[in-house]
């Protein structure tokens, strides 16, 4: 099974977030692979089965700069027959704006036709051991419907 972990990271939270999640698959048996946004191609995720990205929210629920043409890239896809999760860390005190890029991602692979594997999950600033049973919840979530499709 071919799967992607693609993350945004500004303050080193995401990063951290998303090495947990490739981590974790890898203790389960996959090879993912981890990719800054920024060096990610859109066209590439045709070719994974398990598609996680790990964005995080800039300014006022802004989606980070250097993940936007990756984003808009990402409409002009047939994704069916993927499965995929979003997950990202942010900050509580921006209230309504809190991890909104976690939520435009999810949106965003959901027009493609892809499976969502689990539930988008929210982090709050840094990962401490609860998140990461979440995580693991996550990823659990997310094999499993792998296995399913």
């Amino acid at each position: 099974m071919n799967a992607s972990v693609i993350y945004a990271s500004l303050t080193g939270n995401n990063e951290e977030v998303a090495e947990i999640v490739v981590q974790q698959l890898k203790d389960k048996g996959l090879d993912p692979e981890l990719t800054e946004i920024s060096q990610a191609d859109a066209e590439d995720l045709e070719d994974d089965d398990l598609i996680v990205i790990v964005p995080y929210t800039d300014g006022e629920g802004e989606l980070p700069d250097e993940g936007m043409d990756f984003y808009e890239d990402i409409q002009d896809l047939d994704l069916t027959g993927k499965v995929f999760g979003v997950t990202g860390s942010g900050d509580t005190f921006y209230g309504d704006d809190y991890c909104k890029a976690v939520t435009y991602f999810d949106k965003q692979i959901a027009g493609t036709g892809a499976t969502r594997g689990a539930e988008p999950l929210f982090i709050n600033l840094q990962a401490d051991d609860e998140d990461k049973k979440h995580l693991d919840a996550f990823t659990d979530a997310l094999l499993k419907a792998s296995n399913a499709a």
